[in-house]
């Protein structure tokens, strides 16, 4: 099995509606996104022959997915008063809002299927929200 990883990241802030605890404040991160492709076979021919596939590719798709979340206040749907959120975006913030709590581990799971979609074989998505604390996201039969 090949495996190539390409990596990048953001700079966001965020908060966890109903935490007991700091992270229920708007605090930030670098977030660092790992997303992993895998293969049996390499390209056995042309431009890209002995490649899994052209790692610029990867690294720029990777990037653009990324770079859509850097300095944005990214929240949960439904979790600010739709008065505190008119504020924010009237004064020119960059808001995002998911459809899931904005936590490391369904950033993975979200990211995963986002370059699932773009095509790419993947093996996993790891998303840091330190350099030392990150949640890793990959399929299989267990739940």
């Amino acid at each position: 099995m090949y495996t190539l990883k390409a990596e990048h990241s953001f700079d966001s802030a965020h908060f966890l509606s109903k935490y007991e605890g700091k992270c229920a404040n708007i605090h930030g991160h670098r977030w660092k996104v790992e997303i992993e492709v895998q293969t049996e076979k390499l390209v056995t021919d042309g431009q890209l022959k002995g490649m899994v596939i052209d790692f610029g590719d990867l690294k720029n798709d990777v990037k653009a997915m990324v770079d859509y979340y850097d300095h944005a206040l990214i929240i949960e749907k439904g979790t600010m008063r739709e008065e505190s959120l008119s504020c924010l975006k009237e004064d020119g913030f960059k808001i995002i809002e998911m459809n899931f709590r904005t936590t490391a581990e369904n950033f993975a799971a979200f990211f995963y299927r986002t370059m699932k979609e773009k095509g790419y074989n993947v093996k996993s998505a790891t998303v840091y929200e330190t350099p030392t604390n990150s949640a890793r996201y990959e399929e299989s039969g267990v739940n």
